[in-house]
């Protein structure tokens, strides 16, 4: 993702968090469509021959793909000279990125990008969505099967939730173009807040698959905003370490998650001490996106000669 997110900036003058967000749907296309097919590998062939058989898909189409097409940089940027139509102005900017077009948001020294507030709100919000991401993502189908769901249902819980994901990561994309990347966010968590209230107290098979198609709304939605905060808070100088950081909280707070989620059921055996420390989670996340928003656009310098 942050690889990807580098590329897409260097690519795009206008409409950058759309373009991040199409290119990152790819998950939640991913998510629906190869889940369903090793569903159906597993039960024919078994999972190391299914896993070997999305190894050789790897080989075959993507990476072909990467060395034919992608390409770091526009070729009128590697000459060293302005993409066609010339830089966009500031005021067609999203108001999340303005501060890094004018050069204001410039770092100076990594050790003021990991001293600053900025980036340490990021890592809140970015390891609170990690852990429930991992959450859900690794324990939603055994809560399923346990309250009764049948199996086939309960499998393809994921598939379903990449369905939703789709929708999710492109209108995050397009609210942070127009509002700027803390609005999505903090819609983000709003939704997931009141979700994992609600099957905390119903759990039936309707009202978990309204929990999961519900979840899986939010499930990508922050992912294509790590490398809009990284240039709008730090510049474009540091886009690769910030974004690259945030993205790797994000990893690290999944598997405690997931961790966590399990070690709790195993305890008490059940879920519903995971649901209440995931609306906790989200509270928190809330709070830390709306202090960030007050502080996207202030300069690192600027905050640290203060």
């Amino acid at each position: 993702i942050p690889t990807v997110g580098v590329m897409i900036n260097r690519w795009f003058t206008r409409r950058r968090a759309v373009a991040n967000s199409a290119a990152i749907s790819g998950n939640a296309i991913g998510q629906l469509v190869i889940i369903t097919l090793l569903a159906s590998f597993l039960t024919t062939l078994g999972w190391r021959t299914s896993y070997a058989v999305l190894g050789a898909a790897n080989l075959a189409i993507v990476v072909p793909i990467v060395l034919a097409a992608a390409r770091s940089r526009p070729p009128e940027h590697r000459r060293g000279t302005v993409p066609p139509g010339g830089r966009q102005s500031v005021g067609e900017r999203a108001p999340s990125v303005q501060s890094a077009v004018t050069g204001s948001a410039a770092p100076g020294t990594l050790r003021s990008v990991l001293k600053s507030r900025q980036l340490w709100l990021l890592v809140v919000v970015y390891g609170v969505c990690g852990f429930q991401d991992f959450f859900g993502a690794t324990h939603v189908v055994a809560f399923a099967l346990d309250q009764g769901m049948g199996s086939v249902l309960a499998g393809n819980m994921l598939a379903l939730m990449g369905i939703l994901g789709l929708v999710g990561v492109l209108t995050s994309g397009v609210l942070a173009d127009t509002f700027g990347a803390t609005r999505p966010v903090a819609l983000c968590f709003l939704i997931r807040l009141p979700v994992f209230a609600f099957v905390l107290y119903f759990q039936d098979t309707p009202a978990i698959i309204a929990f999961a198609l519900l979840y899986g709304f939010t499930f990508l939605i922050t992912a294509p905003l790590a490398v809009v905060f990284a240039e709008s808070l730090f510049g474009p100088s540091r886009l690769g370490t910030v974004s690259g950081l945030i993205n790797m909280v994000h990893q690290i707070g999944g598997g405690l998650g997931a961790f966590v989620g399990a070690v709790i059921f195993d305890r008490w055996g059940s879920y519903d001490g995971a649901f209440a420390l995931m609306m906790a989670l989200a509270a928190v996340a809330i709070a830390a996106t709306l202090l960030l928003q007050r502080r996207v656009g202030k300069p690192v310098a600027a905050a640290e000669a203060r």
